[in-house]
């Protein structure tokens, strides 16, 4: 069984979403596969998760840590929150698992 990041609390709008990093980027070889790291949210009462991608950044220096979630800009992860919102996905609805595209700002 695939060992889950720990989740994080943020609260957007007096409302509780619990966040974790999903999957890291990504640099194959091939640049057309490049992928970005992605989110999972859900609300803190909700079980409808969203995932939020965002795009592949350059790829870093060989030897470069790994991206940690507890490092990750709130801000971002509040503007992606947001957007996925936006977007149309309803976190206390049934459903299945919503992915949701941003740009590198959250957007």
């Amino acid at each position: 069984m695939a060992k889950q990041s720990p989740e994080f609390e943020i609260v957007i709008d007096g409302q509780s979403y619990l966040w974790r990093l999903q999957s890291q980027p990504q640099w194959p070889r091939d640049k057309t596969q490049w992928r970005g790291m992605s989110l999972a949210v859900r609300h803190a009462l909700g079980k409808r998760e969203a995932i939020v991608q965002f795009p592949a950044d350059r790829q870093p220096r060989y030897g470069a840590p790994m991206l940690k979630a507890e490092r990750l800009d709130t801000h971002l992860v509040k503007t992606a929150i947001s957007s996925a919102l936006a977007a149309g996905w309803e976190p206390l609805s049934r459903g299945k698992t919503v992915v949701i595209l941003v740009d590198e700002a959250g957007r």
